[in-house]
């Protein structure tokens, strides 16, 4: 099974900081054919660099509103910042293809 991440550059101006939305698409294996969606790149509110926000639902919980990640680390937390650096890879890649095949 392969997975490739899709980049969505952000056309809609509502969310100011959001610069693409995020899709791994599966071939082969048992996922063949799906896509995870709900990725998000941000640029980070302090200016330095982009963050990933990853599929969430929210619930509200004694009346405070909270997210629930839908992609969790089973063992190794540092499974979610591999995820992350994917997507950022995958987002630099995209705009670095869209910066030579404008010039």
């Amino acid at each position: 099974m392969t997975a490739t991440v899709k980049i969505l550059k952000n056309a809609e101006t509502h969310a100011r900081n959001k610069v693409a939305d995020a899709e791994i698409h599966f071939a082969g294996g048992p996922l063949d054919g799906l896509k995870l969606i709900g990725f998000a790149i941000w640029k980070r509110h302090d200016g330095n660099g982009l963050s990933v926000t990853f599929p969430a639902r929210q619930f509200t919980f004694h009346g405070e509103r909270r997210d629930f990640s839908l992609i969790r680390a089973i063992d190794d937390p540092n499974a979610q910042y591999r995820i992350r650096r994917l997507m950022l890879d995958a987002y630099d890649a995209h705009t670095r293809a869209t910066v030579e095949a404008a010039s």
